[in-house]
């Protein structure tokens, strides 16, 4: 076997669903949470970030033509790539929650319309949901989510701005609620009976849910990169998010619309902290989480993905992959039995989750990914300087894993933490040099702030997977995991 030219050959896959989306289905696990979601059980799906969510999402919108099949239809309500849809709607967003929660309802209708009308829908329902669109401006010719989108919130926008925010001169009809010279005839509440040819929003998603059921079809509403689209502004990501989960409770009556939602564990966290009575309702649910064999069987087919580890070991992938032992033993002909030797030393694939884990003690595949495509950059390095090959057949010395933690590192924390929570960085910043378990009195000193302040920050650092929590909740400890270690320049052992 030739090491250099069976890893010049190989890699194992991006490390971000979006990037892979045409590989993804050829080495993807199909774990419990992705037969759940595709069995239709849950409607809304948790996990850290990194952790797949967007893989299942993925795998939803590839699958399309085998639920269609099923008599499911399914539609995004966000682009998988580049900017976020509702990114647009940032430089004047809604000034309420129940504006958000009428641009919900009211994008949700559009996109059920666009699907009615794709499949020629003629029932009495869907022709009604139609015509009072097309009687707002809002029957788009094609599904062009950023001009539907600009639609619905322009009449969001004049429905429940006063007047003076309403660009121009638009007056409100003290009759229907609805601004005059404006197209449409949707109310965002019960219309008065003197409202003639007024309806609700609410009226027409249930002429919506008719219309699909004339079809005897469902309607998956798929929407992901929430983190993404209102990333910029907490309030903002708060007051939307809560607005979508109401209207989710909203019309969960409507049996052939079915929102799927892909939500970062800690934005869910952030969402309810204050309270958020509606969210005890939300039972249709899972949060993703990976065990060691599903783990391993993750990194096993990616690694069989390349013809060239296939033929460098002679194995045969179906035998491989209907074994979880198997899997190990060919894990272990490809890398090295331990990192760091020893009797009491973990065995490298324990070594790199440990490694990969943030505060939260959950491993998450992108990172895994991501360690070892850095890995496998080092250990060519190593080959291109004439560094002594290692004796035996591992692809992988022990040099090359140490040495391919410190880019993960940097990746994590500049491109995650610092990306995401900006107000955390200075005093992520200030702990260089520092050791790696802290306590309440070592972060004021080190932050200068008092010791109720600073436990206060140290809690926040906690919530990001900064830290994780140790000691007693009478004496409570910070420890850094190992994966900020390296860019966060923080040393081994306990402050004084």
């Amino acid at each position: 076997m030739e090491k250099r030219k069976v890893l010049q050959t190989s890699n194992f896959g991006e490390r971000v669903a979006e990037d892979e989306s045409s590989e993804l289905e050829k080495y993807f696990v199909e774990t419990d949470h992705w037969a759940r979601t595709y069995r239709g059980e849950v409607d809304v799906i948790y996990g850290p970030k990194g952790s797949g969510k967007s893989a299942l999402y993925s795998l939803l919108i590839q699958r399309t033509d085998q639920l269609f099949d099923l008599g499911i239809m399914v539609v995004s309500a966000e682009k998988p790539r580049g900017t976020p849809v509702f990114k647009d709607i940032q430089q004047d967003p809604p000034t309420s929650e129940a504006e958000f929660v009428g641009l919900w309802k009211l994008y949700f209708l559009t996109l059920i319309n666009s699907m009615l009308k794709e499949y020629e829908a003629k029932s009495e329902a869907a022709k009604k949901v139609d015509d009072y669109l097309t009687s707002a401006g809002l029957a788009q010719p094609s599904r062009n989510l950023p001009l539907l989108l600009k639609g619905v919130f322009d009449y969001v926008r004049s429905y429940f701005r006063p007047p003076k925010a309403v660009e121009g001169n638009i007056q409100i009809d003290q009759t229907t609620g609805l601004p005059t010279g404006f197209g449409g005839k949707i109310s965002f509440a019960e219309p008065t009976r003197n409202a003639e040819d007024v309806v609700s929003v609410d009226f027409l998603l249930g002429e919506g849910n008719k219309g699909l059921s004339d079809l005897d079809f469902k309607l998956w509403i798929l929407l992901d990169r929430l983190d993404v689209a209102f990333a910029d502004t907490p309030e903002l990501e708060e007051n939307a998010l809560r607005a979508l989960f109401r209207v989710y409770l909203d019309i969960m009556d409507l049996e052939h619309i079915c929102p799927k939602v892909f939500l970062r564990t800690d934005i869910w966290n952030r969402i309810t902290r204050s309270g958020f009575r509606e969210a005890s309702h939300i039972t249709r649910n899972i949060t993703i989480r990976w065990d060691t064999n599903s783990l391993i069987n993750l990194v096993i087919k990616r690694a069989l993905k390349n013809d060239s580890i296939i033929v460098a070991y002679q194995v045969k992938p179906d035998d491989i992959l209907g074994s979880t032992e198997m899997q190990f033993e060919l894990f272990y002909r490809i890398f090295p039995d331990q990192v760091d030797v020893g009797p009491n030393k973990s065995r490298t694939f324990d070594w790199i989750l440990a490694r990969t884990m943030d505060g939260t003690k959950l491993p998450a595949p992108r990172e895994i990914i991501h360690f070892l495509n850095s890995a496998r950059d080092t250990q060519l390095r190593q080959h291109e300087i004439g560094a002594k090959e290692e004796e035996g057949e591992e692809l992988f010395s022990r040099t090359a894993l140490r040495e391919a933690l410190p880019d993960v590192s940097k990746v994590r924390l500049q491109q995650t933490l610092y990306a995401e929570y900006p107000n955390l960085r200075q005093y992520v910043e200030a702990m260089r040099g520092e050791k790696t378990l802290q306590h309440q009195r070592s972060l004021g000193r080190i932050w200068k702030l008092k010791t109720s302040e600073a436990t206060a920050i140290a809690d926040q650092l906690v919530e990001v997977g900064f830290f994780e929590p140790r000691g007693t909740k009478a004496e409570p400890q910070y420890w850094v995991p190992f994966l900020y270690r390296d860019a966060a320049g923080m040393v081994q052992g306990t402050a004084d």
